[in-house]
């Protein structure tokens, strides 16, 4: 066996991106192998390098893809192949994770082996939900408990007329949705009164979620009205009475909005958070996927010739971090670059440029490249300078045009291509023709053409939302308009940021 073979079994958290650990998020890009569950979020999966492999195991009520004893199997097989493995676990691994019985098994197989804690559901819940789950004037106590009981499987029988006998308390239950009538009735029989409140909170911390509260004798129908299902944590307790008065989540700008986004996951990660910190649901639908498409040659005689350029120019964050993907394997210190200046078209862009300690020397306030071409022309530097463009097999050749018209030489660099991705089977498109959406963003012409391309495949069912479109600026908008399609909101200055807040000012007016 290869001693140099390790496992570290992680905690994921509840959701939300921002509660992952700074250690989980350091292993998971350093992993050889990724082992993952249902309940993770799937934003974590993109966070690998490239060559590592991904493998899903999730489970979810009634439906399990892989057996335990087969992932245990897994971990044990990677490790032994001397990987670094990653097994990530929805909340915290030792919460009613099987933690436990995987760290034996590492164990038994003389497997090294590292467990770093998560916040678990119960937590993330009473915080997200607005529900403390201790209050010295009634509850001086907290109980996790599990609600999933399968006597097939040996599993140990929860006494709810014990924990119903229970007094200053707070329940928090666990994966207990199928048996909620059966759990309030054993609580009822311990000597539990009708009254105490209690609440259901679902998709604890994610713009999905959703919350019920009332009293003992009430929640199961209050549930099956509110239509909530697992996963869900249940709160028994007088706590549950200060949710009204402590709740924030659920108040936030786009709480409750479902919010449909027309890039890849990878691709919409910066919009997508930004969204789900205000409460937003949001449903991937990857109209374009943008992917290497390195013309060799040309990279390596631009490449040779690096030091004689003045400029480099940009027009996506893509463009930028394949371009560096491709710089780091030919070179190992940035100062090889020599003087470049570089220019680029969005904050996004701008973004990634600096990750690599380098400054944007120019970047106009529209994001068009007609508006960079100008303002590259506004330095007077042009007049036979050296500019490399990074191009990509959708890029229009008005920038190239303007920057030769000012007497620029300019050489394109081809790095990527945008592909149209088959939605016919993608979960998000399924969800969007069933349910509709308050929203649709668009971030690029090629989005829009796409989605116009796909229309068949996102035809919205009879009882699904029509949503708003809203663009991110005039070039955008009016590829929208030539289609036929409404410009229902425009973000009035270049960026994501401009983009969310023209979505809260559209959506916000018809809240009101």
């Amino acid at each position: 066996m290869d001693r140099s073979g390790m496992v570290y079994l992680v905690g994921a958290g509840p959701g939300d991106l921002g509660l992952v650990t700074l250690r989980a998020k350091e292993l998971i890009r350093k992993a050889d192998v990724l082992v993952y569950d249902y309940l993770v979020h799937p934003d974590l999966v993109e966070w690998v390098k490239s060559k590592c492999e991904v493998i899903y195991v999730g489970k979810k009520a009634g439906f399990h893809s892989v057996p335990q004893e087969e992932i245990e199997a897994i971990l044990v097989d990677r490790a032994q192949r001397g990987n670094q493995v990653v097994r990530l676990k929805g909340g915290d691994p030792y919460v009613f994770g099987r933690g436990g019985e995987e760290v034996r098994s590492l164990a038994a197989a003389g497997i090294r082996f590292e467990v770093v804690p998560g916040v678990t559901s119960a937590l993330a819940a009473g915080a997200y939900a607005g529900i403390p789950l201790t209050q010295r004037n009634t509850s001086s106590s907290l109980v996790l408990v599990t609600g999933h009981e399968d006597p097939t499987k040996h599993e140990l029988q929860v006494d709810w007329p014990q924990l119903g006998s229970l007094k200053n308390t707070t329940l928090a239950i666990y994966m207990g949705m199928s048996r909620l009538t059966d759990i309030v009735s054993g609580l009822q029989k311990g000597g539990m009164a009708a009254e105490t409140p209690v609440a259901v909170v679902q998709w604890a911390s994610l713009g999905r979620q959703r919350s019920v509260s009332a009293d003992l004798r009430s929640i199961s129908g209050e549930v099956a009205r509110a239509g909530l299902k697992a996963p869900a944590i249940i709160f028994v307790g007088e706590v549950v009475t200060h949710q009204k008065a402590v709740d924030w989540f659920e108040h936030l700008a786009l709480f409750g909005r479902r919010i449909a986004v027309t890039r890849t996951r990878t691709g919409n990660s910066v919009l997508r958070s930004k969204l789900e910190h205000l409460g937003a649901e949001v449903i991937d639908l990857p109209l374009i996927n943008v992917v290497p498409k390195v013309d060799r040659e040309t990279l390596v005689e631009v490449f040779a010739e690096l030091g004689s350029y003045d400029w480099i120019v940009f027009t996506s964050a893509n463009g930028v971090r394949i371009f560096f993907e491709n710089f780091y394997q030919a070179y190992s210190d940035v100062r090889s670059l020599g003087l470049l200046r570089f220019a680029c078209i969005g904050d996004a862009t701008a973004r990634e440029i600096r990750k690599h300690r380098i400054d944007v020397e120019c970047q106009p306030g529209v994001a068009t490249a007609e508006a960079l071409a100008e303002a590259m022309i506004e330095t007077g530097s042009l007049d036979s300078a050296k500019v490399i463009a990074v191009t990509g097999n959708l890029n229009r050749d008005i920038l190239v045009k303007k920057l030769e018209a000012a007497r620029a030489i300019v050489d394109t660099l081809p790095l990527y291509r945008t592909e149209r991705l088959d939605l016919s089977q993608h979960a998000g498109a399924q969800d969007f023709r069933e349910r509709g959406a308050d929203a649709v963003l668009f971030a690029s012409s090629s989005a829009v053409a796409a989605y116009v391309d796909q229309s068949p495949l996102l035809t919205l069912g009879g009882k699904a939302k029509k949503p708003w479109l809203g663009s991110m600026g005039p070039q955008t908008s009016a590829s929208l308009e030539a289609a036929g399609l409404p410009v229902d909101f425009q973000s009035e200055a270049p960026g994501l940021d401009a983009l969310v807040e023209a979505l809260v000012n559209k959506l916000g007016d018809q809240r009101d």
